[in-house]
C-alpha cells in the first residue's frame, strides 16, 4: 500500500479538498479559511509577486492565531502560478521567503517549462511539494517523466476558468490517467481531480474514479471569503442554472479587454453572456471590445446589467444556491461525499 497523501499534509481531513488558486479571486482570506477547515488553501498569482508576498504575510498572521502550527518547515498554505504569465525568478524569490507547503504550476507555453519551474521551486524551497495541473492523459505521463511531481491535478473540461484544449470529462480523464501512470511506472504520483465538482456527490465521483482528492474553484465563488470586485459577479453565479448549458468554453472571453495574453492551446469556461451571444451573432471583435469597455466602467464592472464582462464558472455552477463561509463549504462537501458513497454502496 502506498502512503496516503494526508501523511504529507497532516492538518488535512479526509477526503482531501483544496480551493483552486484562482488568480484575483483566491487570496489569503479564502486560503486560510480552507486550510483551517482541514483542506488545502491556495492563493493564486498571475504577475504581481509583491501582492502574492503580501497575501502570504497575511495568511501567516492568520494561521499563527489558529489551532495550526506555523513552525513546520513549510507554511500550511499552497500557492499557484500561471507559468506563462509569471517570471520564474520572481516567483522563486517569493517561494524561498515564505516556504508554502505546496506550489501548483499550470498553463505553460510548452510542457518543458514545467521542468524549468519545478527545478527552480525545488531550489527555492526544497521541502515544498510540487503539484502540476494538466488536462490530458498523455500530458500526465509526459509531465510525470519530465518532473516527477508530488501530485498531478487532472483538470476536466467542465472546469471554470482556463484550461487546456480540447479537454475531457472527469469520469474518463481520471481513470485513464491513473491507469496510464501506473503502467508507465508512476503509481506513487497521486491524482487530484478537478472540474465540475460542486457538491459532495461530485467529490465522491472523483474519488471513485481514482482521485485522492479534489481541487474546487467555482464552488468557492459562492463563499464569503472570495475576492470579488463587484457583488454582481456572485449574484450571477447564484442565479445560474443548467450549468452545462449556461456556461461555455471559448477564447472570445479573453479577447474582450484587448489582445489575449494566453498562449495557444487554452480557452476559458464562463457564463454565456451578452458579449458571447453577440459574438455568435456575428458582431466583430473590435465592436465587442468597444461595448465591453463601456460596460466595465460602470459600478457593476460589467458583471451586471447586460453582463458583458467574463464571469468565469464551471458547469457545476447550477448547484450553487447561497453564499456560505468557505469552512462551511468544505464541511458540507465532506459530509455530502460520505453520504453519497454510503448510498452508492447500498445499491451494490
Amino acid at each position: 500500500m502506498l502512503p496516503s497523501i494526508h501523511t504529507h499534509y497532516p492538518w488535512t481531513c479526509r477526503p482531501l479538498m483544496a480551493n483552486a488558486p484562482m488568480a484575483d479571486f483566491a487570496g489569503s482570506r479564502l486560503a486560510t479559511a480552507v486550510t483551517i477547515a482541514g483542506g488545502v488553501g491556495f492563493i493564486g498569482a498571475a504577475v504581481d509577486m509583491e501582492l502574492l508576498s503580501m497575501q502570504l504575510e497575511e495568511a501567516t498572521s492568520v494561521l499563527a492565531t489558529s489551532h495550526l502550527s506555523t513552525t513546520r518547515p513549510t507554511l500550511p498554505i499552497g500557492v499557484g502560478f500561471l507559468v506563462f504569465a509569471a517570471k520564474v525568478e520572481d516567483a522563486a524569490a517569493v517561494v524561498a521567503h515564505h516556504r508554502p507547503a505546496i506550489i501548483l504550476l499550470s498553463c505553460p507555453p510548452a510542457p518543458q517549462d514545467f521542468a524549468l519551474w519545478t527545478k527552480a521551486m525545488h531550489v527555492a524551497s526544497p521541502k515544498s511539494h510540487i503539484w502540476i495541473q494538466i488536462a490530458g492523459v498523455a500530458a500526465a505521463v509526459e509531465v510525470a517523466q519530465l518532473c516527477s511531481p508530488d501530485a498531478l491535478v487532472l483538470q476536466a473540461a467542465d472546469a471554470g476558468g482556463h484550461g487546456g484544449l480540447p479537454g475531457a470529462g472527469l469520469v474518463s480523464l481520471v481513470p485513464e490517467a491513473r491507469s496510464a501512470l501506473d503502467t508507465a511506472g508512476f503509481p506513487d504520483i497521486p491524482i487530484i481531480g478537478a472540474g465540475g465538482i460542486s457538491d459532495g456527490r461530485g467529490v465522491a465521483a472523483a474519488l471513485a474514479c481514482g482521485a485522492e482528492g479534489v481541487l474546487l474553484g467555482t464552488v468557492f465563488l459562492a463563499s464569503r471569503e472570495v475576492d470579488l470586485s463587484a457583488n454582481e459577479y456572485q449574484e450571477a453565479i447564484l442565479e445560474a442554472v443548467d450549468g452545462g448549458i449556461s456556461t461555455v468554453r471559448a477564447t472570445i472571453f479573453d479577447q474582450l479587454p484587448g489582445e489575449s495574453i494566453w498562449p495557444a492551446g487554452y480557452d476559458g469556461r464562463a457564463l454565456v453572456n451578452t458579449s458571447y451571444k453577440d459574438y455568435q451573432g456575428g458582431v466583430g471583435v473590435e465592436e465587442l471590445r468597444r461595448r465591453h469597455a463601456d460596460a466595465v466602467t460602470g459600478p457593476d464592472k460589467g458583471f451586471g446589467g447586460e453582463r458583458r464582462a467574463a464571469i468565469w464558472a464551471g458547469s457545476g455552477v447550477g448547484l450553487l444556491k447561497e453564499v456560505k463561509a468557505a469552512g462551511d463549504i468544505v464541511q458540507v462537501l465532506r459530509e455530502g461525499c460520505k453520504v453519497a458513497l454510503d448510498r452508492a454502496y447500498s445499491r451494490l
